[in-house]
């Protein structure tokens, strides 16, 4: 699956040296010229992942921190701050998959896979339908819930990728959870943690739990069975069934969505 944009040759990006940070912070920049979005909207998600991070041993940053916090960090690329980005982290991951009657030999708490999907936009940004919308876990979401028969709206905990508090925002946008451009509003307004009709990064996320690149994705998944069998300890978020894993390469160019359910 790929994105319908047209095909262009020009090349602007790579020969400006343009980062990931830079190109995260142009995409927000341009979210807020869209949609209203205001800089400490981004910075909420930051706030957000510490908290959930405080409770998670395995987290690499396990402290909270404020909206002044984020606000204050010192500039990476405008208007991203240091704490709007991930660290870089040393760390594994791994999960043991397998036919769901043969799992239930070795577990009373299989976690099933209801749906497994990958889609690809553009590599650069420039080429892009448009820049605030990631077409790629548009396309991967809607395809998932698709194939499982689900509708975001039954989703109580999901795993996304914030490695820049705007890739998380426009996560929750592109995965269907919000309204396209509502992001922020939405920030505003709810907690996404226990409590919320909807959690996000329970982990503490890739900003707080850390993003040992290569071991992400599985991260989350591991997250998310630990949650789905009441094995979160601190961090449980209760009355969980259903989950979604939302995991990026480079600035959105492909997105792999997983759904995983309790099965008893």
């Amino acid at each position: 699956r790929h994105s319908p944009a047209p095909r262009r040759t020009t090349e602007w990006e790579t020969v400006f040296g343009a980062d990931l940070p830079a190109l995260w912070a142009l995409i927000a920049r341009r979210h807020m010229q869209e949609y209203g979005t205001r800089r400490e909207d981004f910075a909420r998600m930051s706030v957000l992942a510490h908290e959930m991070g405080s409770k998670n041993p395995r987290a690499h940053f396990r402290n909270r921190i404020t909206l002044d916090q984020v606000l204050n960090a010192p500039p990476v690329a405008e208007p991203l701050g240091m704490l709007d980005c991930a660290p870089s982290s040393d760390g594994a991951a791994a999960l043991v998959l397998g036919p769901l009657e043969k799992a239930r030999r070795y577990t009373d708490t299989p976690i099933r896979i209801a749906a497994s999907e990958v889609a690809c936009d553009t590599l650069a940004v420039q080429h892009r339908r448009d820049p605030t919308t990631l077409d790629a876990t548009v396309f991967a979401a809607r395809a998932a819930f698709g194939r499982a028969g689900w509708d975001p709206k039954e989703i109580r905990l999901a795993e996304i990728h914030d490695a820049y508090s705007i890739s998380g925002l426009l996560a929750l946008e592109d995965l269907g959870f919000v309204a396209k451009g509502a992001g922020g509003s939405a920030l505003r307004d709810r907690s996404f943690g226990p409590g919320d009709t909807l959690t996000v990064n329970s982990s503490g996320g890739l900003k707080a739990q850390g993003q040992p690149f290569g071991a992400v994705g599985v991260a989350q998944v591991v997250e998310l069975v630990e949650q789905l069998r009441g094995e979160a300890k601190e961090r449980q978020v209760s009355g969980v069934t259903r989950a979604l894993s939302h995991n990026l390469g480079g600035t959105g160019a492909t997105a792999a969505i997983h759904l995983l359910e309790r099965t008893n």
